[in-house]
């Protein structure tokens, strides 16, 4: 018996929309990471791109537990001497909701080059209007 691989032609990509709002932000990263990553397929190949896409939509009403509005920091560095910059998640939150949904899935994907093409597949909006009707995406089931 010999071991399934699946090629990049064979593979059936479909669309997903999830409606963030309200969601846990890290168990939403977790589930996208699973379905961009193809990992709920049984075709699921771990060197071949087998994932699906994803719209997320009201990005901007991702819920967070505790404190972490105030507490929690995402840091960027301009390379130049003190050119350290940091904002709270309720700072991003308001500026641009879409990145820290992105920011959040990227490091629940692995680390390597396939991650970032089965990343380009995410497509975020801050708001509840997308323009990928056209895709007749379909609601990916939640379950809580």
């Amino acid at each position: 018996m010999k071991t399934y691989s699946a090629k990049p032609g064979e593979i059936d990509r479909k669309w997903w929309v999830v409606d963030a709002e309200g969601k846990n932000l890290g168990r939403l990263a977790t589930r996208l990471a699973i379905v961009l990553r193809g990992k709920d397929k049984p075709q699921y190949t771990p060197h071949t791109d087998t994932g699906d896409f994803v719209i997320v939509v009201n990005a901007g009403k991702v819920s967070v537990t505790g404190n972490k509005l105030e507490s929690k920091r995402y840091y960027r560095h301009s390379g130049r001497p003190g050119g350290l910059k940091s904002r709270t998640l309720g700072e991003m939150l308001n500026q641009k909701p879409t990145e820290v949904v992105r920011h959040a899935v990227k490091g629940m994907m692995p680390k390597n080059r396939l991650s970032a093409k089965q990343l380009s597949k995410l497509k975020i909006y801050a708001t509840a209007a997308h323009p990928h009707k056209a895709q007749a995406p379909e609601e990916l089931k939640w379950e809580q």
